[in-house]
């Protein structure tokens, strides 16, 4: 597995370089200052839009507004906002927070300009399922600019749908089968292949309907699990609102300055805070990535840039709203920097494990706990230097297992160091990661809150994101491959599930680098993209907003009831 690690750390090491996220923040703020600081009409029209008043059932289009942006947050609000979020603050500190912040506000104007530019060429063949995404710009916008440009943009778009797939198969689904998974299993002892399967089948009922159906469980969905995530988020904020100003100074100081290691946390630097925060906040609010553009591009409206002022609202929601609340839970309850869950009598020996390998002695794990078999633990060794952390601690991971005299014992990974490793002390913690982090954080206010309110929560984001996700590689496999190719892919896609939960991902840092790959590969496809038509897409914007300030686009009706709106009768047809 060392191995596949390095190569995984490799690459991402190319994709999130940080000329890379330099430039993704450059583009944001670029159609900031362009569309005149687009984030305000978001908030505003767009909220009105998203209120069903100006939803017409004979626009083209397959779901109104409120369904279109249902579906695109039921991709984004996800195991990213729980398990990312943690994964984001083990492994870059509170700093982290304050870079999600800057993403979450500038890819407002990201989500505006690719959104928009997808439904000016969006596929409308069939108006009831229209097709469109990164893709269809690259192909048809290639093709008007110059006819001998078709073939490049054909190409162009079919390398998107490439991305897109790798994406749709790491962080769109094997995220989220992997959290809930690795939550379910910390707290109930369920196997992960059990949960993969039941996953498995719930999703496969959803994503046969297609999109429709996936818009009228996403509208039922995604406000009632935010909701319920918010409150029991408000909760736990209550409890420690003494504490919430020092909270916000320290991420804030956090992202310009070193955070030194303490207890369960390594320690991070500027560097990897801005590294972690941007990839952790673009990998759950999806700018720059062009997925989510597939979803709004089946929203019936004949105009484009209104849809597009909708999915404006996507970071704010996903990022600004629901992943602070997780980032305030987890540092106010200290879990991130915890002292360890158990202590050695007589700490286990540093032993050599082969040139420039070291692992530790295998012992029994200390008391008063109840180890469960298989249950992963760490320590916390002083080695060579470690660039993440920007001192020379570093985690040694394990897990409890049987043993043949009835005593279990830890059995200790290796790590490479070129100096011997010393223990940095006696205790022994448990390795809490993604989606069980935040859970722990929930159960220091109220014992069990976590267990049943964060697993219920991570179970319904990972359904609603893997739904979503699977229709956005849907989408890529007709661009690819023709409507034929779709029943092998919803099966391949059910498939990962089951592998994803089988236990062949062990660690954070492994999940970091799959979804990282995921990630990384679609904005190398998609910024260009918005790069080459990102000025048609701000034409139209300020041509609707001139018209919409003269008084030329009011609302057509008063707004439907909410059960209409969140059903998708509004938008039925009556002819």
């Amino acid at each position: 597995m060392g191995t596949i690690d390095g190569i995984m750390s490799a690459i991402n090491g190319v994709l999130w370089h940080d000329v890379v996220l330099w430039l993704l923040l450059g583009t944001g703020v670029t159609f900031t200052f362009w569309s005149g600081f687009c984030q305000y009409r978001a908030l505003t029209h767009g909220s009105h839009v998203l209120r069903g008043r100006y939803d017409d059932p004979d626009d083209p289009g397959a779901i109104n507004h409120f369904q279109a942006l249902s579906a695109a947050l039921s991709a984004t609000v996800g195991l990213g906002n729980i398990g990312g979020v943690a994964l984001a603050i083990a492994l870059g500190g509170p700093g982290a927070i304050f870079w999600m912040w800057v993403v979450g506000f500038f890819g407002m104007a990201i989500k505006l300009t690719e959104v928009t530019l997808s439904m000016l060429y969006r596929n409308t063949d069939d108006p009831d399922n229209p097709h469109g995404g990164p893709m269809w710009v690259i192909s048809k916008g290639a093709a008007l600019m110059n006819p001998r440009l078709a073939g490049l943009g054909k190409t162009v778009g079919a390398v998107f749908c490439i991305t897109l797939l790798v994406s749709t198969a790491t962080g769109g689904n094997m995220f989220q089968a992997w959290n809930v998974a690795e939550i379910t299993h910390a707290y109930f002892g369920i196997p992960g292949i059990v949960t993969g399967i039941v996953l498995a089948v719930l999703v496969a009922m959803v994503i046969i309907g297609g999109i429709k159906r996936i818009g009228a469980v996403a509208g039922r969905l995604v406000p009632v699990m935010v909701a319920l995530y918010l409150l029991a988020g408000s909760y736990v904020l209550l409890i420690h609102a003494e504490r919430l100003p020092g909270l916000l100074k320290l991420i804030v100081t956090s992202a310009f300055s070193a955070t030194e290691g303490t207890g369960a946390f390594l320690g991070g630097t500027v560097a990897t805070a801005f590294l972690f925060g941007m990839k952790r906040a673009l990998f759950s609010n999806e700018a720059g990535q062009g997925s989510s553009p597939i979803a709004h591009s089946a929203a019936k409206t004949n105009e484009p840039v209104r849809e597009g002022i909708v999915a404006g609202l996507e970071p704010f929601i996903d990022t600004l709203v629901v992943c602070t609340f997780t980032a305030l839970v987890i540092l106010s309850s200290g879990v991130w920097n915890r002292l360890g869950d158990a202590v050695f009598d007589a700490a286990p020996r540093v032993v050599s494990d082969g040139p420039g390998g070291w692992t530790l002695q295998s012992t029994p794990p200390p008391g008063p706990i109840e180890w469960v078999d298989g249950e992963a633990v760490f320590m916390i060794l002083i080695g060579d230097s470690n660039p993440t952390s920007g001192n020379n601690r570093h985690k040694l991971f394990g897990h409890i297992a049987a043993s043949s005299d009835g005593v279990p014992r830890i059995q200790w990974e290796s790590m490479g160091s070129a100096v011997e490793p010393v223990l940095a002390g006696p205790e022994l913690y448990r390795d809490y990661q993604g989606a069980t982090l935040t859970a722990r954080a929930f159960d220091t206010v109220q014992d069990g809150l976590g267990k049943w309110l964060v697993t219920l929560a991570a179970w319904l984001f990972a359904i609603s994101t893997m739904i979503s996700w699977s229709y956005y590689g849907e989408q890529g496999m007709v661009y690819l491959a023709g409507e034929r190719s779709v029943l092998a892919y919803k099966l391949i896609y059910c498939l990962l599930i089951l592998i994803a939960t089988a236990g062949f991902i062990r660690t954070d840092v492994q999940l970091d680098n799959l979804t990282g790959i995921g990630t990384g590969v679609m904005l190398f496809a998609n910024v260009p993209i918005m790069w080459i038509f990102g000025a048609q897409a701000m034409r139209a914007y300020k041509d609707y907003v001139g018209r919409l300030d003269a008084g030329l686009v009011g609302p057509g009706h008063a707004p439907p009831s909410l059960e209409d709106l969140i059903s998708g009768r509004d938008v039925e047809s009556q002819k």
